[in-house]
């Protein structure tokens, strides 16, 4: 079978998925496009549900679709003006994947978390999350405000960040009882701030620590404010006022792991 209406109801379910954020939190499923994205979730072991393949699409990409179809996912050809409509990219490879969610659970003991908080940029968040998983970093929490990390250019940005990394939302009330009670030893919670906090080169970062990344249009919230333990900044000689924040927490995330690792 191949499909060739926009409006197969397969079709529908897929673009339900790119566009609203509901119907991906009520079913628990999100898509994502290219042969890459599809084998790090393959080689994961995440589950697919639904696989829409074009004509266009590569041997490799064949292969991965194939390890889904053994997996129980339902594989089904597409029209290739239909899939490139769907296509968040400008040269697309003729895959498209619905993935179910897994909630991957944070360690215990914890000593290396991220907490995005009100981050709003897609590609921003994605960036983050694509860092965190190179450092290291054990998990990252979104507080209320934090755009959706299943959504489209999240999920691209991060190049399958989110198949290997605990990703929780979680309201303040809850990040304080993991960093402060849940933990043993209790994390340290550190604000990413550029104005003001001890500069990134005298701060000890050894220790468990959370690690607070602001928005960047607002910074960091009251409530993030009101619970960190204190702040850590970037020196910047130059005349910038800030950094965007996934360069911010780059800067910041393999200082953490030098001075671990030194």
């Amino acid at each position: 079978m191949i499909i060739t209406s926009p409006q197969n109801p397969r079709m529908q379910l897929v673009r339900a998925l790119l566009t609203r954020r509901a119907e991906r939190d009520s079913s628990r499923t999100f898509v994502i496009e290219g042969v890459r994205l599809a084998e790090e979730a393959l080689s994961a072991n995440w589950t697919a549900h639904l696989v829409l393949t074009s004509s266009q699409l590569s041997e490799r990409g064949r292969e991965v679709a194939a390890g889904f179809a053994a997996g129980g996912a339902e594989v089904v050809e597409v029209e290739p003006r239909l899939l490139e409509a769907l296509s968040g990219t400008e040269s697309p490879q003729g895959i498209l994947a619905v993935m179910q969610r897994t909630d991957l659970p944070p360690p215990a003991p914890a000593n290396f978390i991220v907490v995005a908080d009100g981050i709003r940029d897609p590609g921003n968040l994605g960036t983050l999350l694509r860092t965190c998983n190179a450092a290291g970093v054990q998990a990252v929490f979104l507080t209320p405000g934090t755009v959706d990390a299943f959504s489209p250019k999240v999920v691209r940005a991060g190049m399958g960040a989110h198949f290997r990394l605990p990703i929780h939302s979680l309201d303040w009330k809850k990040i304080i009882r993991f960093c402060r009670v849940d933990s043993h030893p209790p994390l340290r919670l550190l604000l990413a701030e550029a104005a003001e906090g001890t500069s990134l080169w005298q701060a000890d970062l050894r220790a468990p620590l959370a690690l607070v990344i602001g928005g960047e249009a607002e910074g960091a919230s009251p409530e993030a404010l009101s619970a960190v333990d204190g702040c850590v900044a970037i020196p910047m000689p130059g005349k910038s006022e800030s950094l965007n924040a996934a360069v911010a927490a780059a800067i910041l995330l393999f200082e953490v792991v030098r001075q671990r690792t030194s």
